[in-house]
């Protein structure tokens, strides 16, 4: 009786979608056996493979360009297996299922192309979804316990390769929180958003930060200038409320009328949001309007602009790192980040890191079928050490040349200044990476996340 899916992948670039279906078509109910010894880059045994063909019920052929050889050959495993799999085929319907998780054309190996492919190249959850239902539809038996050679094989030989060490590490969080800034702000209310407007345009007003929200201006500056000039006249602009908060107050505030504490929580959000983007424009990155509304941030591939030195917290270490580069014959890759607002436990901003793709190294590409299908492939690249890497060095490439991070926020010269290194904690025990290139799944899930919470 066969009884289990065979999944045959080509080489270890395809491990990390390899592993990812299986272990969800385990934990669905299904046995799986794929090539053990191909994951590890071990020899591949055609005998074990024949056999365990023979005793499936489906064979699932992952189809990426790595199935090919660099002159466009058929790999000689794959053709085998693909080879062997319709030969016992014996009339089965849809006995050999591609599925399709790269750009890469229809027409890589003869014959494929008359077979349906199921699309895993734009979204994996959907092509599991159909996969499923193909499952279904055919009848493909399930294994009443939930185990198999492959879920020993992940526990015992992969996992174990990535087990969790007895040593002292220090770990960088996403929180980076505010080293220093004036203790009240405040909020001027004008009657209406055009006369907040003209104010917040004032020549005298605009050599600070004001975050306009309505007719509300928000700012540290506790002396607005209030004269406009409009057809050769001048006049005053007197606002209809002045409020003033201490920084550490605002938990407390009691009021059912505006501004309520929402509202002060609130608007003091949007203007540390200002605040951050002040900081980044002036050293020269540039935003990106992501689909969730909100912008990343990235550094341009300026010609002079050299790799950044970042130095370690406790740490006489450094490193050069770039946060940009080339990619393929497309352009440049950057490495961006995005910034939520935060006033608890600390005042500062949650980080979220993002791979942005650009045609010149200034323009960003906007085709987000393209764009998810170079970041899937370059952020494969990246394991745990190089995302902190880039983090450090983006935080540590705004550094002024007086070793500050910082904005002046009021005429009496009060600066709104960050600290050089996010948040850190202290671990007991280490993780040793696996070797495999499994990262990506964890990068793409969270930054799925952030888009749908957002």
């Amino acid at each position: 009786m066969n009884e289990h899916i065979f999944i045959s992948h080509a080489t270890p670039e395809d491990n990390e979608f390899t592993i990812w279906l299986a272990s969800r078509l385990e934990m669905m109910g299904y046995n799986v056996w794929i090539d053990k010894n191909n994951l590890l880059g071990g020899e591949r045994f055609w005998p074990t493979i024949q056999k365990a063909v023979q005793n499936s019920s489906k064979v699932l052929l992952v189809y990426s360009k790595h199935i090919v050889t660099e002159e466009g050959v058929l790999k000689q495993g794959v053709e085998n297996e693909i080879e062997y799999a319709k030969s016992i085929a014996n009339g089965r319907q849809d006995y050999l299922i591609p599925l399709h998780i790269d750009d890469s054309g229809f027409n890589l190996a003869i014959g494929l192309p008359n077979i349906n492919q199921i699309p895993f190249n734009q979204n994996w959850a959907e092509g599991f979804k159909q996969l499923v239902r193909k499952l279904e539809k055919d009848q493909v038996p399930k294994n009443n316990e939930i185990s198999s050679s492959f879920t020993n094989w992940y526990e015992n030989e992969y996992i174990s390769k990535c087990s969790i060490i007895a040593q002292k590490e220090l770990y960088y969080s996403s929180w980076w929180t505010v080293k220093e800034m004036p203790i009240t702000f405040f909020m001027y209310q004008f009657e209406t958003r055009e006369q907040a407007k003209a104010v917040c345009d004032n020549e005298i007003n605009q050599t600070v930060p004001i975050s306009l929200q309505s007719n509300v201006l928000v700012t540290f500056e506790k002396e607005l200038n209030f004269q406009i000039s409009k057809d050769g006249q001048t006049f005053e602009i007197k606002p209809k409320q002045i409020y003033s908060f201490k920084i550490h107050d605002i938990c407390s505030i009691d009021s059912k009328v505006f501004p309520t504490q929402i509202d002060v929580e609130n608007s003091l959000k949007r203007f540390l949001k200002l605040l951050i983007s002040k900081i980044l424009k002036n050293k020269g990155r540039r935003d990106h309007k992501l689909a969730n509304k909100n912008y990343a941030y990235y550094l341009p591939a300026y010609r002079d602009e050299k790799a950044i030195t970042i130095e370690y917290k406790f740490s006489k270490k450094t490193k050069k790192k770039s946060i940009f580069g080339k990619y393929k014959n497309i352009g440049n890759w950057h490495y961006a980040i995005s910034v939520y607002p935060m006033l608890y436990p600390f005042f500062g901003y949650s980080i979220k890191p993002h791979i942005l793709f650009s045609s010149d190294g200034f323009k960003i590409i906007e085709d987000d079928k393209k764009t998810h299908s170079y970041r899937r492939e370059k952020g494969s690249r990246f394991f745990n050490e190089e995302w902190r890497d880039m983090y450090l060095a983006f935080i540590q490439g705004i550094i002024d040349i007086d070793g500050e991070i910082k904005i002046k926020v009021t005429r009496d010269n009060e600066y709104f200044k960050m600290k050089l290194y996010p948040e850190f904690f202290w671990s007991e025990v280490g993780y040793n990476d696996p070797q495999s290139r499994m990262s990506i799944e964890h990068v793409e899930n969270y930054l799925n996340e952030d888009d749908e919470n957002d």
